[in-house]
């Protein structure tokens, strides 16, 4: 069964996740959603020429902020998840929702916060056809739009809790292997789940250095799944070709020790390799990459090629 969920005013939160927000959409174990979001406040609005999605404006007129962050599109129960489950993400597709997309630098802010005291705002043509984005000195930066924030309600102890820091229920993972065929494992916390998503990127580097990506509305396509043969902390992905374990923390060298751990943990559960013949296959053939150093909680993740484990692509 496949439903869609519109963004709205009645379907989005800006700014926030929490725990006690009531659903908006309800699906069973193994159904498809296709979640229609947008992104950005009115001084990120393009110039005239542009199509600005009609409910992006109503939900700037009738949905003020209420943390700093990004409005997300949810959540979504899922029927039967329970906390301890793993909620399994499928990205089936991610399509441009308009023609544009901005970025931002302001003082204060990104990897370089004293370097940079100027604010600017840069409005980019996209052209979903071509799938290219143009920038201002005629570049044609291809496209390969994936969302920044996905996740589930975080623990209900927590409270309201800004949508920027991505924790243990998922969140800003920025995290660019995301795309359409890609899946995301996140750790429940309440019941239902609570699946929301939204800061859609038309494109992003590992680090989004400067704080931005190509902002953008996207439109996701989603299977969810229930998952009781794992047990997480924190999130995990999964592509086609590799395993993808994420480190999330203040400092980069938590991070990285983080994702390590865990990368080392998985390959011993798929495999039965001891810990230490998994800790030298990480040294030999694992990739630590930066995911980004701009939300508070930094990210650095592990990529493994399955491949290397006997494993194929996921069914």
């Amino acid at each position: 069964m496949t439903q869609l969920l519109k963004a709205s005013p009645d379907t989005c939160a800006w700014g926030y996740f929490d725990a006690s927000l009531p659903p908006v959409a309800e699906v069973d174990i193994g159904d498809t959603i296709v979640i229609e979001t947008v992104s950005g406040s009115p001084e990120h609005l393009p110039p005239e020429g542009f199509h600005v999605p009609p409910e992006l404006l109503e939900i700037h007129a009738r949905s003020p902020r209420q943390l700093p962050g990004h409005i997300l599109t949810g959540p979504v129960a899922v029927r039967g998840a329970q906390p301890g489950q793993v909620l399994e993400v499928r990205i089936r597709d991610v399509q441009l929702r308009q023609d544009w997309g901005w970025n931002i630098i302001r003082p204060l802010a990104g990897t370089l916060p004293d370097e940079f005291q100027t604010a600017r705002r840069t409005n980019i043509p996209l052209d979903a056809e071509a799938g290219v984005a143009t920038l201002s000195w005629g570049l044609k930066l291809p496209l390969r739009p994936f969302f920044g924030v996905l996740g589930v309600a975080p623990p209900p102890n927590w409270g309201r809790i800004s949508t920027i820091q991505p924790r243990a229920h998922g969140g800003n993972l920025d995290l660019k292997e995301l795309v359409a065929g890609s899946t995301l494992y996140l750790p429940i916390h309440t019941p239902g789940a609570l699946f929301s998503c939204g800061d859609g990127h038309g494109a992003q580097g590992d680090g989004e250095v400067c704080v931005t990506a190509i902002e953008t509305a996207l439109t996701g396509t989603f299977t969810l799944l229930l998952r009781d043969d794992m047990s997480l902390t924190t999130p995990r992905a999964e592509t086609p070709t590799h395993l993808i374990t994420l480190g999330l923390h203040e400092d980069l060298n938590r991070c990285a020790e983080r994702a390590l751990r865990d990368m080392i943990g998985w390959i011993c559960t798929l495999t039965g390799l001891s810990r230490e013949d998994a800790y030298m296959l990480c040294s030999l053939a694992g990739d630590l990459r930066i995911t980004q150093t701009v939300n508070g909680n930094k990210g650095v993740h592990m990529m493994m090629e399955k491949s290397l484990l006997g494993m194929g692509e996921p069914a």
